[in-house]
């Protein structure tokens, strides 16, 4: 341990080698934790994007504290303990949940969303036929640092609304219609990654950033 550590109760990473720290299986809080010393590893540039992907990923399945040490044992602490301290609670971010992640959202000749305090995991297949599909990623809990969302609309609209501190990817055709990438770009460091894909035949794909509590009009019907 080290003076800069934060106080007691809270994860900080300690050398690999005692036995029974080994042993001691990690909370959700200690997750969080060790994800944000990830975060700000990128932050300063001690990790690329992708060493930042593959780590955080584990440290969402660690089961032991050491599991969570070795992931951060070749950090710069001593930089990175005050740039976790700064990090706004507002900030979009990576959760540890128990619950069951939303994993599609299907309007047909209807219109389903996706919003408030879902949870999210790693994949999303929104399908929309003479229908809307609207999903609003500004309130749900993430649970993987990258989410990919599968879209197909055909006659029909998908809405995805993006917070503005992630990274957004589009990757995507319309076939008499629209898939439109303006919502592309990168994010504050460490924040989710999300990756949109797809194709709309006579409808539109749409994404776009807001801030939260920003007026987001008329909501579709469920």
């Amino acid at each position: 341990m080290t003076s800069s550590e934060p106080q007691h109760g809270k994860y900080y990473p300690a050398p690999i080698g005692n036995e029974q720290r080994a042993a001691i299986r990690a909370s959700n809080a200690d997750r969080e934790e060790a994800h944000a010393f990830l975060s700000a590893a990128m932050s300063v540039g001690a990790l690329t994007p992708e060493e930042y992907t593959d780590r955080a990923g584990t440290a969402l399945a660690a089961v032991t504290l050491a599991e969570l040490d070795a992931l951060c044992v070749d950090l710069p602490m001593d930089r990175l303990t005050g740039a976790v301290a700064e990090v706004a609670l507002n900030e979009t971010r990576v959760s540890v949940s128990g619950a069951a992640p939303v994993t599609r959202a299907v309007a047909i000749l209807s219109g389903s969303e996706i919003s408030g305090g879902a949870v999210v995991g790693s994949s999303l297949r929104a399908f929309a036929f003479m229908g809307g599909v609207e999903i609003d990623l500004r309130e749900v809990e993430f649970t993987a640092p990258v989410l990919e969302i599968s879209c197909t609309a055909i006659m029909g609209g998908i809405r995805i609304v993006v917070p503005s501190d992630v990274t957004v990817e589009a990757h995507g055709s319309g076939i008499m219609g629209g898939f439109s990438g303006r919502a592309a770009g990168p994010g504050r460091a460490g924040a989710p990654r999300i990756v949109i894909r797809g194709f709309a035949l006579m409808g539109g794909v749409d994404t776009e950033r807001k801030a939260r509590g920003e007026h987001d009009g008329p909501r579709l019907p469920n």
